[in-house]
């Protein structure tokens, strides 16, 4: 495959992330690609609630007395997104099969390729763990240009998806994973917590594993209608009814069979062990900005749930991809927001207030 680097411009408009709150509109160089490497010009970029959590603070990302932060500022944040390939490194064209002009997307981790982990196949625990938009090897998507370095694991996107469409495929895929981790089977009934974008794309995905009953629940009624055109067979906002009391009423008194907390919020995992039925599976996604403090009898001693994290989209990308081609989420209700690039603080404003939008894209 050409190497067309020589054809890019040698400046281009970034966010630089310098510390919490403190993002930054500047200018720095187009990336070159080395050998097994890929430079994409960005068509559209999403912000996720981890970069929320990262914008205002969160200790996981900044550090505090206990932890390093993981965040490694500055860097261009973003980790959600879809590019125009301009640029090939030695060989990357053949092992990705990709050519200039394509439409493509690589997985939000690079895998280190040596640790435990990645040598089990388990690449998503990577024990380096460089996933974009938030270490210095890995900037991220909000920008005009970005770099897959070598080994990151990249996927041509058919030019069939719109790419503001194509961009929800990280969230997506992560969604997947969380539904698999869930091992819902045909007769259960299954609650999702949280309406967000990939709370939506789990209805999605629940819907394809052919349970009894998809069970959604948010504050934010427009939301719930979302959810239903996602496959939802029933919304409930916690704000205005007892949902706890209501599955319990839906399921003769025992409780969902899966649990998928997906809202970030720590009451939402305790409303979850409380609506679950002895025996049930729980699925936590959430990135938590506080620590959550629960009975943890109730997991045991009470109910002897199954408890099982999920992180990441591994393996998820090619479904995906062919959820979103094959329109099975309604793609226009979810990306509620597209922005230029320059604008992405009236973007952060937007996903932090959650009052008006579900997904918010960038669009360099």
């Amino acid at each position: 495959m050409k190497n067309e680097a020589t054809t890019l411009p040698r400046s281009m408009a970034v966010v630089m992330a310098h510390g919490p709150g403190d993002y930054r509109l500047e200018e720095r160089p187009v990336p070159r690609p080395g050998p097994g490497e890929v430079v994409v010009k960005v068509k559209s970029t999403g912000i996720c609630a981890s970069d929320i959590k990262c914008y205002t603070g969160a200790p996981m990302f900044w550090g505090d007395k206990d932890r390093e932060g993981y965040c490694q500022p500055p860097v261009t944040p973003g980790h959600e997104f879809v590019g125009e390939v301009v640029a090939l490194g030695e060989g990357a064209g053949d092992l990705y099969g990709l050519a200039i002009g394509d439409h493509a997307v690589s997985e939000q981790i690079v895998p280190c390729g040596e640790c435990r982990y990645c040598r089990r196949g388990q690449y998503w625990m990577c024990a380096v763990h460089d996933i974009y938009g938030f270490r210095r090897k890995t900037f991220g998507s909000w920008a005009e240009y970005m770099l897959f370095p070598a080994g990151a694991l990249n996927y041509k996107v058919p030019k069939s998806i719109p790419l503001h469409h194509a961009v929800f495929i990280e969230p997506l895929a992560c969604s997947i994973h969380a539904v698999e981790r869930g091992e819902i089977q045909y007769q259960d009934t299954v609650v999702i917590a949280g309406c967000g974008p990939l709370g939506l794309g789990m209805v999605a995905a629940a819907k394809m594993k052919g349970p009894a009953c998809i069970i959604a629940l948010d504050l934010n009624d427009d939301r719930l209608e979302v959810a239903r055109s996602c496959g939802a067979d029933i919304g409930i906002n916690p704000g205005k009814e007892n949902a706890i009391q209501k599955v319990r009423d839906l399921t003769e008194g025992y409780g969902c069979d899966v649990y998928i907390e997906a809202t970030g919020a720590p009451a939402a995992v305790e409303q979850g062990l409380n609506m679950i039925r002895k025996l049930g599976t729980f699925v936590e996604f959430s990135v938590m900005r506080e620590k959550v403090t629960v009975d943890w009898t109730i997991i045991g001693d009470s109910k002897e749930l199954t408890i099982h994290g999920a992180h990441l989209g591994p393996y998820c990308y090619p479904v995906a991809i062919r959820m979103i081609e094959q329109k099975l989420l309604p793609m226009d209700q979810i990306v509620t927001h597209r922005l230029p690039l320059k604008d992405f603080q009236i973007g952060l404003d937007k996903v932090v207030s959650g009052l008006t939008s579900v997904k918010v894209t960038l669009e360099p």
